[in-house]
């Protein structure tokens, strides 16, 4: 009974072993530098070939409105009232500040008064040369006292023309005790308040209204990027209409969801930088930006006939980049690369070294050496030995698990 325990205890311990180098090596697959590595001396590789890539490059960019109009008095008092708030959302002829408009209101009730006192002159005077000119023509009264009669109405008429035209004036004063917003737009900050006293020859605007359902974005780009963009010739308008949709990145790092358009090209090259301004324009239909703005343009252009490859395909030795390239004869051969600047984060972009139809290496390079020998398998294959290698795993078929 006692020699029966120990062989059963036995053979629990030798499985238990088992499954722990089973487990140990598929965390090793998993967890490994170089990647998946079925067997001593099979290592996944891929055939490369030459394909475009889609790059970006990015443009620091200020938001501003289309229109930002700054809101100035255009009469002198003191601010008795603000309508609205910062930051808010206005309409067209919608009021703003209300100016203290005591003064402008008398000046306006005297200049009716004035338009009315007019208007008896010229009715009285219009009576008088009306009576003059029926004694004239019956030769009771002379020429010259007719004549007088004649130019009293028309300095009567005069006047009542100046007094309407004060009263325009006054009127107006007093309507611009009510600044109003000049169009649809958003509010921005207020330095005056309650109790100012502003007038049109303030240093300060008394808000800023911008238009903002679309937005300009403004950026410089060199003219050697320019000249690539233009370089097919025809008028400006035809190579605007060209140039691919941009899109922005804004300042917390996210992606803004409509694309922009430019609109504008600078036809001056600014010569202490060696850059252009440009302009496009990007909807702002949820309002989401706001003028004054700072964000990323984001230019899209394509490389063509490039090789593309892993970055855990590679290895790197004081700055330089290697891959295993497969023989033949299916030994590997250490060759150094040249690659871009330019990379997503998972790839690289191959300028020399590889030629379209070469076979690396992927996974598991770390392990290799110059002229070793190898087992090329492809991704796929090395996928369905691994899944095979977890089904047994599963199954408890751990002595050929890992084999």
């Amino acid at each position: 009974m006692d020699k029966q325990m120990l062989r059963t205890t036995i053979t629990q311990l030798r499985h238990f072993a088992l499954f722990a180098v089973g487990v140990s090596l598929l965390t090793a697959c998993g967890n490994g530098q170089g990647g998946t590595k079925m067997g001593d001396d099979e290592y996944a590789v891929m055939t490369v070939n030459s394909t475009a890539s889609n790059q970006t490059t990015a443009y620091p960019a200020t938001i501003k409105g289309t229109q930002d109009i700054e809101i100035r008095p255009q009469v002198s008092g003191f601010i008795v009232k603000l309508c609205v708030d910062e930051g808010a959302t206005v309409r067209k002829g919608q009021a703003l500040f209300k100016i203290d408009d005591t003064q402008y209101a008398a000046a306006y009730r005297q200049a009716q008064a004035a338009v009315k006192m007019a208007e008896s002159n010229v009715s009285t005077s219009a009576l008088t040369e009306k009576n003059k000119k029926i004694l004239h023509e019956k030769q009771i009264i002379s020429d010259f006292e007719y004549q007088t009669a004649v130019n009293n109405l028309l300095s009567a008429e005069a006047s009542l023309a100046q007094a309407k035209a004060s009263l325009t004036s006054a009127k107006q004063n007093l309507d611009f005790c009510t600044v109003t917003s000049p169009s649809d737009g958003v509010i921005g900050t207020f330095p005056y308040r309650v109790g100012a006293l502003v007038s049109a020859s303030i240093s300060e605007p008394l808000t800023t209204v911008s238009e903002i359902n679309d937005l300009y974005v403004y950026f410089s780009m060199t003219e050697k990027d320019l000249l690539n963009l233009t370089r097919a010739g025809g008028t400006l308008k035809e190579q605007l209409e060209k140039m691919p949709a941009v899109k922005l990145q804004l300042a917390d790092g996210t992606m803004y969801e409509f694309e922009g358009k430019i609109d504008a090209v600078s036809g001056v090259i600014d010569q202490s930088t060696g850059s252009v301004s440009m302009r496009a324009i990007f909807p702002n239909t949820k309002n989401v930006l706001r003028s004054g703005g700072m964000a990323n343009v984001l230019f899209p252009y394509t490389i063509e006939n490039i090789i593309l490859i892993p970055q855990n395909a590679t290895v790197e030795i004081q700055d330089k980049k290697f891959v295993y390239v497969v023989q033949p004869d299916n030994t590997v051969k250490y060759t150094e690369i040249k690659i871009s600047s330019l990379n997503d984060g998972k790839n690289f972009i191959v300028m020399e070294g590889l030629k379209s139809g070469d076979k690396i290496v992927t996974e598991g390079v770390q392990t290799l050496h110059d002229g070793m020998t190898i087992t090329p398998i492809t991704q796929e294959q090395k996928i369905a030995k691994y899944q095979q290698a977890l089904k047994d795993q599963r199954d408890g078929n751990l002595e050929t698990a890992f084999n």
